[in-house]
């Protein structure tokens, strides 16, 4: 049955479709073009392509792995962000395609010229690089305490240094901001958010735990993250961070107490709260602003915005 491309989608359709529904035909494509080293385009053009043995048990074993619930991110080892084709493994979070409202919103507000970056948590890379691609000039710090997740990132550097033209990026192993002694003009994050025990989260539980869990409520490392920015950030700097649906209220408040102002949570493509951006610190005539001095003009108080 498997003999030929044709045969394997089949054999791979009726395996998966009591499982897996309408998706498992995507989820099954996925796998084998990956295996093949071919575009999704040759797929639907040489169905009748024969299969070697080899391919036949790595189909099988592929197979088999998405069965029992594996992300197929992990089983190809690559997940497209942005423009970009990364690495991924079981030490990184899969990045997410609402996580691109992060690198939106640091283009954004950001001005096309030199700056200085700090990505938090960084995982496999994702963010770092997809602003080191758009923004060349700019010079990046990312940071994780995970030294396996470091190694993945930093091949992601490497391999896409080789098709991109590519801004700096120091990865660095940090616990947030642990090993981080200088301010930067825009600090990002993707932080675990999610309670543990959370009855609504529907994981596929090969993730490591570490990046997506946060305590007893999900907001503990958000709250590090927010309350510590001030301290590194240049006058006028960013802080940008993604959360939870459920969390924007929180997050607005939390980013008001440390004296944030220009506060805004933007919403993803299913019209849930998904990043809240602020700016930090005010300048005034004299000087910048900190958290317990008065403003000397009402519009430079913070403001929260939905």
């Amino acid at each position: 049955m498997l003999e030929t491309i044709r045969g394997a989608m089949s054999w791979a359709y009726e395996l998966s479709r009591g499982a897996c529904g309408e998706l498992s035909r995507t989820d099954a494509e996925v796998l084998l073009i990956s295996l093949l080293g071919i575009s999704r385009a040759e797929l639907k053009a040489h169905e009748e392509r024969g299969l070697s043995h080899t391919e036949q048990r790595a189909f099988k074993s592929h197979m088999q792995r998405y069965m029992s619930g594996e992300p197929v991110s992990y089983i190809t080892g690559r997940q497209p962000f942005w423009t970009l084709d990364l690495e991924v493994d079981p030490s990184v979070l899969i990045p997410r395609p609402e996580t691109e409202l992060l690198v939106e919103a640091a283009i954004e507000v950001m001005p096309d010229q030199h700056a200085h970056v700090l990505d938090l948590g960084t995982g496999c890379g994702a963010i770092a690089l997809a602003l080191s691609v758009e923004r060349p000039s700019w010079e990046l710090v990312a940071v994780d305490r995970s030294i396996e997740a470091l190694a993945v990132a930093s091949r992601n550097y490497a391999g896409i240094g080789e098709r991109h033209t590519i801004g700096h990026v120091e990865f660095r192993q940090s616990d947030w901001f642990s090993d981080i002694e200088r301010r930067f003009d825009l600090v990002i994050a993707n932080p675990p958010y999610v309670a543990l025990h959370d009855p609504l989260y529907e994981g596929s539980g090969f993730e490591p735990n570490e990046a997506l869990f946060s305590g007893r409520t999900g907001l503990e490392a958000l709250h590090t993250i927010i309350a510590n920015s001030p301290l590194h950030l240049r006058p006028a700097g960013w802080l940008l961070v993604e959360h939870g649906n459920l969390q924007g209220e929180s997050v607005r408040e939390m980013m008001g107490d440390a004296g944030f102002y220009r506060i805004e949570t933007r919403q993803d493509l299913a019209g849930h709260d998904r990043i809240t951006l602020a700016s930090f610190p005010l300048e005034t005539s004299s000087g910048a602003w900190m958290p317990g001095q008065p403003c000397g003009c009402p519009e430079q108080n913070p403001l929260v915005a939905k």
